[in-house]
């Protein structure tokens, strides 16, 4: 039986010796040495206190835990990666789902498919795929959880190509809220499958996903070039007119940011504000060597290390940028496009950096995305060609209340070049609501029904919330 006392959630030692009797994972309570690093988040930010982590071994293992959260009333929530801005990961006083075990990935190369365990990081399945020259569409920062970045819609530098990271599901192996082993594709359980790609982790917990997977890399061209913050201007609009007009291989993200301490940027210029362009070409090598030569010709770059490469090195090209345990508070929106307006904005903002880990950033997300029907998942925002990125990062609690009045100075003013639509997996801790209505559009409506027909009582609510109609 569960009771509450001081907030915390405490369980006698029948509860907990039945629930340790059904698992082969360990369970963790707040007295056991490993606790608090389970708990730990990549969020500085996050701090919350499960009653009882589960670090599941199998799937046997996960439904005895969502059985127990059920039975028990408890908040329960999913960790897979624990990247995510709003500390999904960790409920409080409830149960924690830990999926970082199960990483396993087996590819039938054949069938161009990718069979992945639901505690997988994009770094996991790059490693599997790229031994046969293939690649799912994940994002771009390879610690990443795979399962929250699909569920949630999912964008990375094949975006343009082939779409959302959900656009790439086949089929998907859920717990559902009543204890079942569930399976979701196209011919099975389609409105699940509809609500899943999109819905985040509203309707189970994700123990296997089945990539479609395309024909890139092991080699190809990619890399970062940097200017002065002086010649962003001139930046920014060589960035507009490279992504309106550039083949699908290529995806070209600008950031405006301080120059961190990196080896590949030019001693002078550390600490300094910097326009940055990561740039990605999955094509012929021959032909994106003539691709990128505008870029690499450009001005006076303070930093270029556009060369070949190996398609793994681009997917953790980024990964310095964003360690764990720093302090993270974001604001995003889709846009149709970065106008004159916008990009003046953007220099505006860029002056005014509360701390050297800040950053600006617009990823394409044009292309592959439009060739689908508005509808076609429940992720949709298809109109848009532009995710804005207003990224605030720093290391003291000291400094949270300047860092997040920058965010949200800046993420203000720009809102009004936005589609109207924002990216889920961006949500910071606060947004709710509107906001949760906002990155669905007019597919909320059905994922309210496909969430009343698959957790009717809300058990999964430790998410960005979709209130069962």
């Amino acid at each position: 039986m569960a009771n509450l006392r001081s907030g915390v959630t405490t369980f006698d030692q029948s509860a907990i010796a039945h629930l340790r009797s059904q698992l082969r994972g360990a369970l963790l309570l707040p007295a056991d040495p490993e606790y608090a690093d389970a708990r730990s988040l990549w969020n500085g930010m996050i701090d919350r206190h499960p009653a009882v982590i589960a670090r599941c071994r199998d799937v046997a293992d996960v439904a005895a835990c969502v059985n127990f959260g059920r039975t028990h009333q408890l908040p329960v929530s999913i960790k897979c990666g624990g990247h995510n801005i709003s500390g999904l990961a960790m409920c409080e006083g409830g149960i924690a789902i830990d999926l970082s075990l199960l990483r396993g990935v087996r590819v039938d190369a054949a069938a161009r498919r990718a069979y992945v365990q639901g505690g997988c990081l994009l770094g996991d399945i790059d490693r599997a795929t790229q031994q046969h020259g293939l690649a799912a569409v994940l994002g771009f920062v390879s610690l990443t959880g795979a399962v929250g970045l699909t569920l949630g819609g999912g964008f990375g530098y094949l975006t343009r190509r082939f779409g959302w990271s959900s656009d790439q599901l086949c089929s998907i192996e859920l717990v559902t809220a009543d204890g079942r082993v569930t399976r979701a594709s196209e011919k099975e359980n389609a409105d699940l499958f509809w609500g899943v790609r999109g819905g985040g982790g509203n309707f189970g917990v994700a123990t296997e996903l089945e990539y479609q997977l395309h024909p890139v890399g092991p080699e190809m061209i990619g890399g970062a070039i940097a200017w002065p913050m002086t010649d962003a201007p001139a930046v920014l609009e060589l960035h507009r007119r490279i992504i309106e007009n550039a083949p699908p291989e290529l995806t070209c993200v600008a950031a405006l940011r301080p120059a961190p301490s990196a080896p590949w940027l030019a001693p002078r210029i550390h600490g300094k504000p910097i326009v940055a362009l990561f740039v990605c070409w999955t094509g012929a090598l021959e032909d994106g060597e003539e691709i990128v030569r505008p870029l690499k010709d450009f001005g006076k770059p303070v930093g270029d290390v556009v060369q070949r490469r190996s398609y793994i090195s681009q997917q953790s090209l980024l990964d310095a940028t964003q360690p764990k345990g720093r302090r993270y508070y974001w604001k995003s929106e889709f846009l149709p496009g970065l106008s004159t307006e916008l990009q003046q904005s953007l220099l505006e903002h860029a002056q005014h950096f509360a701390s050297p880990h800040g950053a600006l950033i617009a990823f394409p997300v044009d292309g592959a995305v439009q060739r689908f029907p508005a509808d076609y998942t429940a992720a949709g925002n298809r109109d848009a060609r532009l995710m804005l990125g207003v990224a605030a990062s720093w290391e003291s609690a000291a400094d949270d209340a300047a860092n997040i009045q920058w965010a949200r100075a800046a993420w203000q003013d720009m809102r009004r070049f936005s589609t109207g639509g924002t990216y889920v997996n961006f949500l910071t801790e606060e947004e709710g609501g509107d906001r949760i209505a906002a990155a669905y559009g007019d597919n909320y409506a059905r994922l309210a029904r496909v969430k009343r027909h698959w957790d009717p009582d809300n058990l999964f609510r430790v998410n960005k919330n979709i209130l069962p109609e």
